[in-house]
């Protein structure tokens, strides 16, 4: 056991009063659950817990020693007896490594009552500390099954947050060097994976895949010259294949580390995960990993709010903020070396108006280093206002359904989905809407686990959630029977909301194949369309494609398919920042850095961006390719 472990055993036993009876004291990760047979003390004893988590500057949770719980079942009807009918849980379980007991519920206030009464009479009439987690307000297989895995893996999992925790607090070397290796995500979107190295620590930002790749779709992670299971930790900035894709393929090949990430990216990364699993062995192509590694993933995945500081490595602290990119995206910040350098990694962000997220995070106690992303970093990446791509994607909706034709969006089922329904939502509501507005694939699926999750929102959006008036379960909105798509594609009239955003497969392609013969249909993109995607190839073809044609695959052969519907593309709704914006970004980020890192852009946007960036300021400004690593300290 490390020292400083011990030391911490030894502090508790030092600062908590004998009448506390603390029966043990544990480190998991960097947080200190410290157990006790007087609960009864810290639940009545205000500041106890908040001196304990000062003196030992960690995270500190009590909990009941295990001779003081009720029996399970005993305790589950208590629990029902204490909380009121209209909370509506919905499932009960126990953790019996944490002495947990998890309460899915409806209205998770009721649960916890005023001031935190109910939760403070849960946990001396059974002794059990409760943990609640709110359901979405419609069904979401994914979020079900994290949650049942997480309880039915707790032994284990309390077993690697116990490994983690001796792994974080190892002895450690002096910092005299900091080194940044990009093994994907430079100079290109799609793949994102940077190696952050020191004399102590080796951990990885982002590791994602490019989907509409076939020779570059997977980082270069063979280049490294260490085993998989040297990694000290993984940091996910958000859910897209492009950042979190590969996290499943490490704990295939030995790794049996951390990787962090807010909650609802956790449950949104599992979603895309296993959906490109399926669609790879779809196309008849071998995914490089299985479900069952998605699945393995999720017991290694350790959970952090924004602004919540966390210990990862010896010489690395943690600290997510708010990227406004899609649910629960972050940048990551890190203090490296007790102070020797820190570093901004934005992961994708979104500095302006979103219908679903505050605003970027740009504060920051230091910053010597950002790696920033590039995507509309090019001199003519400038997007219009939002309320006029509002104005402009119901005007158009209107003018193709009135004509007889219908409208298909590609949109990505986690973000882009969700705003564009926002869009839809709020003009039926004040100006009514017969037009039939079809959710297909994901989309439903992602829009249920945003439910879950209304913090990481804006707060009109968020309102509504807790008030069970979710924009996502609109009446408008109608969920496809994947069985009956060939039939609803032939409608007139209708909207189709469908992933995925760069037709790189799914239901987006097959109402393409329906609609994309008749002229008075429409497809309109809302989002980026990368490089060698089909929505590029069909992007490209202009606003009129009468007598055009295209290679698709049709019942697995490749025919040219002509293609006479209309063309559109509406910009605006992109989750990214244009260049505008992310100029704006960098003249208000607080302080100012040392040295600027362009990354996640094609060439000629990351080269621009850092140009402009380093016209506007006296940062040093770097444009690495994958493989050239860049000494940071």
């Amino acid at each position: 056991m490390p020292e400083i472990i011990k030391e911490i055993e030894k502090k508790v036993e030092e600062a908590a009063p004998a009448e506390a009876m603390v029966t043990k004291v544990v480190m998991m990760a960097s947080e200190v659950i410290v157990y006790t047979r007087n609960m009864q003390l810290f639940l009545g004893t205000e500041g106890l817990v908040k001196m304990l988590a000062g003196e030992l500057k960690k995270r500190v949770h009590i909990r009941s020693d295990s001779s003081m719980l009720n029996d399970p079942e005993e305790a589950k009807q208590k629990i029902k007896k204490l909380v009121p009918p209209d909370a509506g849980i919905e499932d009960i379980g126990f953790d019996g490594e944490l002495n947990e007991v998890v309460i899915e519920a409806k209205k998770p206030g009721l649960v916890i009552g005023k001031h935190g009464a109910t939760l403070k009479a849960i946990t001396l009439g059974t002794g059990w500390y409760p943990r609640i987690l709110r359901v979405p307000t419609s069904p979401s297989p994914v979020i079900k099954g994290i949650r049942y895995t997480l309880l039915k893996e707790s032994k284990d999992r309390a077993k690697f947050l116990k490994e983690t925790a001796n792994r974080i607090y190892r002895p450690s070397k002096s910092t005299d060097w900091v080194r940044l290796t990009p093994l994907g995500g430079a100079r290109e979107v799609g793949r994102s994976c940077f190696l952050l190295e020191t004399p102590e620590s080796k951990v990885l930002l982002d590791c994602g895949v490019n989907v509409a790749s076939r020779d570059r779709a997977y980082p270069l992670l063979g280049s490294i010259n260490f085993a998989i299971d040297e990694l000290d930790a993984v940091i996910v900035s958000h859910a897209h294949l492009d950042h979190s894709g590969f996290v499943p393929y490490l704990y295939q090949y030995g790794y049996k580390g951390p990787t962090y990430c807010t909650a609802p990216t956790r449950d949104l990364m599992a979603l895309l995960q296993l959906d490109y699993v399926d669609v790879l062995k779809k196309e008849g192509i071998d995914p490089p990993y299985g479900q069952k590694d998605v699945k393995k993933t999720v017991k290694y995945v350790i959970t952090r709010d924004y602004g919540e500081v966390t210990d990862i490595a010896p010489d690395l602290r943690l600290t997510l903020h708010n990227a406004s990119h899609i649910l629960g995206s972050a940048s990551a910040h890190l203090h490296i070396g007790h102070g020797a350098h820190n570093l901004l990694y934005t992961g994708d962000f979104k500095f302006g108006y979103t219908k679903l997220f505050d605003n970027v995070h740009t504060r920051y106690p230091r910053i010597e280093t950002v790696i920033t992303e590039s995507t509309y970093g090019g001199p003519r990446d400038i997007m219009p206002p939002r309320y006029v791509s509002d104005k402009k994607l119901i005007q158009s909706i209107m003018r193709t359904t009135e004509n007889g034709g219908s409208v298909l969006i590609p949109v990505f089922a986690i973000g882009r989905a969700q705003e564009i329904m926002l869009v839809l939502e709020e003009y039926a509501k004040h100006n009514g809407w017969d037009i039939p507005v079809y959710i297909d694939g994901m989309t439903r699926e992602a829009s249920a686990i945003h439910t879950a999750y209304p913090e990481f929102m804006r707060r009109n959006v968020k309102k509504r959630i807790l008030h069970n008036n979710s924009p996502f379960d609109s009446d408008i909105f109608i969920e496809v029977d994947k069985t009956k798509r060939g039939d609803i594609a032939d409608e007139k009239g209708s909207v189709f909301l469908s992933p995925s955003g760069m037709m790189s497969g799914g239901p987006s392609v097959e109402y393409f194949k329906s609609m994309c013969e008749n002229p008075k249909n429409k497809i309109i993109f809302v989002g980026y369309q990368g490089e060698g995607s089909l929505g590029k190839k069909i992007q490209t073809m202009g606003m009129r494609s009468q007598g055009k044609e295209i290679p698709l695959n049709i019942g697995g052969k490749t025919r040219a398919v002509r293609v006479g519907m209309q063309i559109e593309t509406i910009e605006g709704f992109s989750g990214h920042s244009d260049r505008n914006q992310l100029l704006s970004f960098h003249k208000k980020l607080t302080p100012r850095p040392e040295r600027v890192i362009t990354v996640h852009g094609d060439e000629k946007s990351c080269t621009a961006l850092a140009k402009a960036i380093g016209y506007h300021s006296k940062a040093e400004v770097n444009v690495p390719r994958n493989l050239d690593s860049i000494r940071l300290k």
